[in-house]
C-alpha cells in the first residue's frame, strides 16, 4: 500500500495505491497526517489505484472527514471502482462523502 500526499491548485490530494487493509492501515494513517493541516483547503482522496478498502481503511477516511469539516474544508473522493463503491454503499459511507 502506497499513500502519497500532494498539493494541487490549493487542494490537498491523497493518492492511494494498493490494498488498504488492516495490515496497511497504521502506516497509511501516518502517511495521511499532513491532511490534518488542511485549514480550509479541500481534500481529494484519489482512489483510482486503490484495489480494496477494509473497515480499517473506512475508519481512516472518516477520520479525515471529521478533522476537515470543522476547519471549513470539503473532502471529495475520486476514482472509485465498482467494488469500492459497493463497499461504500453497503456501509452507508456513500452518504457521508462527496464524490467527483
Amino acid at each position: 500500500m502506497t499513500t502519497t500526499i500532494q498539493e494541487n491548485e490549493g487542494q490537498l490530494v491523497a493518492l492511494f495505491e494498493g490494498r488498504l487493509d488492516t495490515a496497511a492501515a497504521p502506516q497509511t494513517e501516518k502517511d495521511m497526517e499532513p491532511l490534518a493541516n488542511c485549514e480550509g483547503r479541500d481534500i481529494i482522496l484519489d482512489c483510482t489505484r486503490l484495489e480494496y478498502i477494509s473497515s480499517s481503511g473506512l475508519r481512516l477516511f472518516l477520520s479525515v472527514l471529521k478533522t476537515a469539516k470543522p476547519k471549513g474544508s470539503h473532502v471529495y473522493i475520486t476514482g472509485m471502482n465498482a467494488d469500492l463503491r459497493s463497499v461504500f454503499s453497503m456501509t452507508g459511507f456513500i452518504n457521508l462523502f462527496e464524490f467527483k
